[in-house]
């Protein structure tokens, strides 16, 4: 998180700052960042950049953390567009993505972070949908699925489903730049994985139960 010496700066000199690093983790991953790069862009000392993050690193996830604070506003209002619907929220959602990360000035920022994929920046990415530690996001949204169209028993299933559906989509944003498909190639994988889901994988199974 930054120092409260960030948020006491004037809004234009925040933006500068967040734009100077997102040009520099475009350019290259947060390994090969360079703090003199983006203080130099931004106009400022080097010492006035300590006074608002402690590092890189700090700086980095503060950026990916208001991108997905914006993800899970978007998630939210879908989410209620479509009823409840949980299957068809991460559909629209994951369309949108995948569009938005492919324009000019987002496309080479997310091939870094997705390419360079570790856990901590998953779970930058996704806590905002689905963690138990952003308690009070995580019950709004659970609040407004519509669980009479899932297959499951309790709230703790619904949290699993929402892992499960949230894995298989950061894995297919990953493809989207390591094979660099086409739109309609991403969604299309994306849906037959989805739908494998929907389905289930095994047959006859709560045949076996019973």
């Amino acid at each position: 998180m930054p120092k409260q010496t960030f948020f006491h700066l004037a809004k234009d000199k925040q933006d500068t700052l967040i734009q100077s690093a997102k040009e520099e983790f475009s350019r290259v991953p947060l390994h090969e960042a360079s703090i003199a790069n983006i203080i130099k862009n931004a106009g400022i000392p080097r010492g006035s950049f300590y006074q608002y993050f402690e590092d890189k690193e700090d700086l980095f996830f503060y950026l990916l953390n208001q991108l997905a604070q914006k993800n899970h506003e978007r998630f939210i209002s879908i989410l209620k567009e479509k009823n409840g619907d949980l299957f068809e929220t991460f559909i629209d959602n994951y369309q949108f993505m995948v569009k938005s990360h492919r324009k000019a000035e987002h496309k080479n920022f997310f091939k870094n972070v997705f390419l360079n994929m570790n856990y901590k920046q998953e779970n930058t990415l996704a806590n905002n949908i689905y963690m138990e530690n952003q308690k009070n996001q995580y019950l709004s949204t659970i609040n407004l699925i519509n669980r009479e169209k899932l297959n499951i028993q309790d709230e703790r299933e619904l949290h699993h489903v929402m892992k499960i559906i949230s894995a298989v989509t950061f894995q297919n944003l990953i493809q989207v730049f390591v094979k660099d498909s086409t739109d309609e190639e991403a969604l299309r994988n994306y849906l037959e994985q989805i739908d494998l889901l929907k389905r289930g994988l095994q047959k006859d199974y709560m045949n076996e139960l019973t």
